[in-house]
């Protein structure tokens, strides 16, 4: 299958960030430590396994289910080849509880190309060839979890890992291995339920929110001497015209596109706090990362072409990017209102295609934020793209991406669309 999707910019979060909550997440915390009362066995572990995600929180998708998504980091300390065989995911409160479980393809699987699989990765982010960790290696590995009902989420969660690895200092083979590691809180808040970013029918929810198989997923980078992922919540939102095309006409033209030039809104009441508004358009179905001399260009100030950040209370920042150059109707220190047009969608930065990269933040910088789950307000949910349309599509995106689709949805509100979800967004 060919790989295509508009493609975003750097996203970042602080490695380490788990230990502790960040504003974002004080502002909604409990009176009571979810971590409390919670006792790791003492044990020998040559893996040592981190949280990359600070305490995260479920979100409802609009499959109807609760959704958990976070990071992890497992380093092999010693001097035998360890290999993962399983990762149960575990009521750190009722330890036999198992509410999740990753093994086999989900680990690791050449042939997938996006799907629930590959979630070992070898660092910043590409999917690990087998489940093996040299000694002094580390992989990455994407947790998700769904839960019919919020009340079935636990308050924190722990990890089994179930490997083939060093059992005491010194050691040099490899035996099994079956510990308990890592508690971290998944109940340290709730979600920011926000307005659209954008108006009007027809919209597709590319890339994201918080999917493995799909680029901003997995977006691990490095940055400030860390590990981060600040798009692990995003979503490219691209808009159709009323026939299901992205564009109709002259493909190589942003100007042919039915998304460019339209108006990007507030989501909340807030302050600007970061601009870029300097970026020139791309030309439709190039890729600029993969490119050489439009690479050479791309720096981590300008690789999400202009941009706005928002501080809207509470620790948490709003991020849009790939805006037209000189679209920009705000400046860092203005105040916005919910709604308020701010600038207009374009192809600039990062980008083979029109669209608004939009996602939550925890810092105001695009270098150092971890992503954050949230919820849109209210919306027309008319299902998902086709995938066989999404697989056939070429680098300008062509395709009826409608196919199947009914003309009126259902009305939803306090939601995350899915990955390739079709929505009509209120006209006010």
């Amino acid at each position: 299958m060919r790989k295509i999707l508009v493609v975003v910019g750097v996203g970042l979060c602080l490695v380490g960030q788990g230990l502790g909550a960040s504003p974002a997440f004080a502002a909604h915390a409990k009176s009571t430590d979810p971590l409390a009362g919670i006792a790791v066995p003492d044990a020998f572990t040559s893996l040592v396994v981190t949280p990359i995600s600070e305490p995260t929180f479920p979100y409802r998708g609009t499959d109807g289910k609760f959704h958990v998504v976070y990071d992890l980091q497992v380093t092999n300390a010693s001097r035998a080849t360890a290999t993962l065989d399983r990762v149960d995911v575990v009521d750190a409160h009722h330890q036999r509880r198992v509410v999740g479980s990753i093994a086999g393809k989900q680990l690791v699987d050449p042939s997938c190309g996006q799907g629930d699989c590959n979630r070992l990765r070898v660092f910043p982010s590409a999917p690990a060839e087998d489940t093996t960790i040299g000694p002094n290696e580390s992989r990455a590995l994407f947790i998700d979890l769904a839960f019919a009902t919020l009340k079935e989420a636990p308050k924190a969660v722990m990890h089994r890992i179930i490997a083939e690895g060093a059992d005491k200092p010194g050691a040099r083979d490899a035996v099994s291995l079956n510990f308990l590691a890592a508690p971290f809180d998944i109940s340290s808040g709730s979600p920011r339920v926000i307005d659209p970013p954008l108006r009007g029918r027809n919209w597709v929810a590319l890339n994201g929110a918080g999917e493995i198989g799909w680029p901003h997923r997995t977006s691990l980078n490095t940055t400030n001497g860390a590990l981060v992922n600040t798009q692990r919540f995003a979503i490219d939102w691209k808009r159709t015209d009323p026939e299901g095309s992205f564009y109709a006409g002259d493909r190589t033209k942003n100007e042919s596109y039915a998304d460019y030039g339209q108006k990007i809104y507030a989501v909340a009441n807030g302050t600007v706090v970061a601009t870029l508004n300097t970026e020139d358009a791309n030309a439709p179905g190039v890729l600029p990362a993969s490119d050489p001399a439009l690479a050479a260009k791309l720096t981590i100030e300008n690789i999400d072409g202009n941009h706005i950040i928002l501080n809207i209370g509470g620790g948490v920042y709003a991020m849009y990017a790939h805006l037209i150059k000189g679209s920009l109707l705000v400046k860092p220190g203005d105040k916005v209102k919910r709604g308020q047009v701010i600038a207009r969608l374009g192809n600039t930065g990062n980008s083979n295609a029109s669209h608004l990269h939009f996602q939550l933040q925890t810092r105001p910088s695009i270098l150092t934020g971890d992503g954050l789950p949230y919820e849109l307000s209210r919306f027309r949910y008319r299902g998902v793209v086709v995938r066989s349309v999404m697989d056939a599509a070429d680098d300008y995106l062509s395709g009826d991406f409608l196919q199947g689709a009914p003309k009126q949805g259902e009305a939803r509100k306090n939601e995350l669309p899915m990955v390739l979800s079709i929505i009509d967004f209120p006209d006010k």
